[in-house]
C-alpha cells in the first residue's frame, strides 16, 4: 500500500482491526481510504462525497495526495461519468491541504485499536441506511464503540433531543417519553449532550431499551466528560457513533453536522424542549429536509425554554405531540394499533363519535346497544356500527350481556387527557 507512503505490512494490522479480521486486501485498501478521509474533509463536505463517489475512497485519496490539479481532477471525474467542475474541486483541495499528513491517519487508526473502535464503510451489514438519504452529504465512513449489532434497532428508533439547559419538566416528558417509547418496541437516538439528551438515553437504559448515542468528535474522548459513565453504559448494551476519526475534537460547527446524522438515521425526530436558539432546532430541519416525521413537545407558553418547540409547530409544521402515543403515531411500527392523534379528540385513531361510544362504556357493567346510544346522544344504528369498529380495534369486547370497554385502553386514554 503505498498511499500516504505507508507500507502496507504497517497499515493492514491496524485496518484489520477496525474493519474486520477477515478483510481481504481491497477492503483493507477501501477501509484505509475511507478512514483518512474522515479525518481529511469535514463531515457533510459534498465535493469529497462526490469525488469519492465518482473516483472510489483510494482513487480519491490518491489523487489528493498526489496533489493533482483541479483541471485534471475534474477530466479524471469526467471519464468516470460524472464531471466535478474545477471551480469546485479548486477551494476543496486548498481546504484539504493542511491535513494530508499519513501521521495523523496513522495515529487515528492507532488509537481506534487502543479503545477498541470499529470501523463501519458503506454497504456493511450495520450500516444505517438512512444515512444514504443524505446523498454527498453522507459520512464516508462511521466509528462505532460498542456493539454493531445494536445498529440495526435504528430500523425502529426515534431520535429524542432538546436544550442542554432542560426545566424539571422536560426532563420528566423526556423520561416518560423514551421509557414508553422503549416499551413499545423503539430504539432511542441522541446526542449524548447535557439536559433532554442525556435524560433520554438514561431513561432508555432504566427501561432496558437499546439507545445510540452520536457524537462531534472523535471516539477516543467522550464528550462531555461529565456523561462518560454514561456513554460507557452505552457502549456495554448498544452503540455511540462518530463520523470523525479519533483525536478529533468536537467543535460548534461539527455538532451541527452531527445532528443530520440523528435526523436521517432514525425513522422521525422529536423535539422535548427546546428554546428559540436550541441546536436542537438544527436536528429538527434536518429531519425536515429529509422528509422524515417530525413533532414537538409543546409547554408553558411563559417558559422560554419551551419557546423552540412552538416556533416548531407555528411555523415548520412539526406535529404537536403530548404523549407517547401521539409520539409513537409519527412513524408507528409494523403491527402497532393506531394511536392518539394531536388535538383531534381521537382515541385509538378513532373518531369523536366513537369517543362517546367508548365514553358511554363501562368496564364491568354490560350494556346492550340501545342503553349505549342512549348514553353517547347517537342513534342506535350509528351506536351500533361505532361498537363493531371498535370491537375491530380491540378496544371493546361484546359480551353475552352486551359491551364493555375494555381496561386497559380506558386507563391509557385517561392517562393521555
Amino acid at each position: 500500500m503505498s498511499v500516504f507512503g505507508l507500507r502496507e505490512a504497517e497499515v493492514a494490522p491496524l485496518v484489520r482491526s477496525v474493519a474486520g479480521e477477515d478483510a481481504d486486501r481491497a477492503r483493507i485498501e477501501e477501509a484505509f481510504a475511507r478512514g483518512a478521509w474522515t479525518g481529511i474533509a469535514e463531515p457533510g463536505d459534498r465535493v469529497a462525497g462526490a469525488l469519492v463517489r465518482v473516483l472510489g475512497a483510494s482513487g480519491a485519496l490518491a489523487a489528493v495526495v498526489a496533489r493533482t490539479a483541479p483541471a485534471r481532477l475534474s477530466e479524471s471525474t469526467a471519464e468516470r461519468g460524472e464531471r466535478i467542475p474545477a471551480e469546485e474541486l479548486e477551494p476543496a483541495l486548498a481546504r484539504w491541504e493542511p491535513r494530508l499528513v499519513s501521521a495523523g491517519s496513522l495515529l487515528a487508526l492507532r488509537q481506534a485499536v487502543r479503545f477498541g473502535v470499529r470501523l463501519l464503510l458503506p454497504g456493511d451489514a450495520a450500516w444505517p441506511a438512512g444515512l444514504d438519504d443524505l446523498g454527498d452529504h453522507a459520512p464516508l465512513g462511521l466509528w462505532l464503540r460498542g456493539r454493531p449489532d445494536a445498529l440495526g434497532a435504528l430500523e425502529a428508533s426515534l431520535a429524542l433531543v432538546g436544550a442542554r439547559a432542560a426545566t424539571a419538566y422536560g426532563e420528566h416528558v423526556t423520561m416518560e417519553a423514551a421509557s414508553g417509547l422503549v416499551a413499545r418496541g423503539y430504539a432511542i437516538v441522541s446526542g449524548a449532550a447535557y439536559g433532554i439528551d442525556g435524560m433520554a438515553h438514561r431513561a432508555a437504559l432504566a427501561s432496558g431499551g437499546t439507545t445510540i448515542a452520536v457524537l462531534a468528535g472523535g471516539l477516543d474522548r467522550f464528550y462531555p466528560s461529565g456523561h462518560e459513565s454514561l456513554l460507557d453504559r452505552i457502549v456495554a448494551t448498544g452503540a455511540v457513533v462518530a463520523e470523525v476519526p479519533c483525536g478529533v475534537p468536537p467543535t460548534k460547527w461539527r455538532f451541527l453536522q452531527r445532528n443530520r446524522l440523528i435526523a436521517a438515521a432514525t425513522r422521525a425526530t422529536i423535539v422535548l424542549e427546546a428554546g428559540h436558539r436550541s441546536g436542537s432546532l438544527n436536528t429538527a430541519g434536518h429531519a425536515a429536509s429529509l422528509g422524515r416525521p417530525l413533532g414537538a413537545v409543546p409547554g408553558p407558553v411563559t417558559s422560554a425554554a419551551s419557546s423552540g418547540c412552538h416556533r416548531l409547530i407555528r411555523e415548520y409544521g412539526a406535529e404537536c405531540v403530548t404523549s407517547v402515543e401521539e409520539m409513537a403515531a409519527l412513524a408507528p411500527l409494523p403491527g402497532m394499533e393506531p394511536a392518539v392523534s394531536a388535538g383531534s379528540g381521537r382515541t385509538g385513531g378513532l373518531d369523536r363519535q366513537a369517543q362517546r361510544v367508548l365514553d358511554a362504556l363501562s368496564t364491568r357493567s354490560p350494556r346492550d346497544t340501545a342503553e349505549v346510544a342512549a348514553r353517547a346522544g347517537l342513534a342506535i344504528a350509528t351506536a351500533g356500527g361505532m361498537l363493531a369498529a371498535l370491537e375491530l380495534e380491540g378496544v371493546v369486547a361484546s359480551r353475552p350481556a352486551g359491551w364493555v370497554a375494555l381496561a386497559h385502553v380506558r386507563d391509557r386514554d385517561a392517562r393521555a387527557r
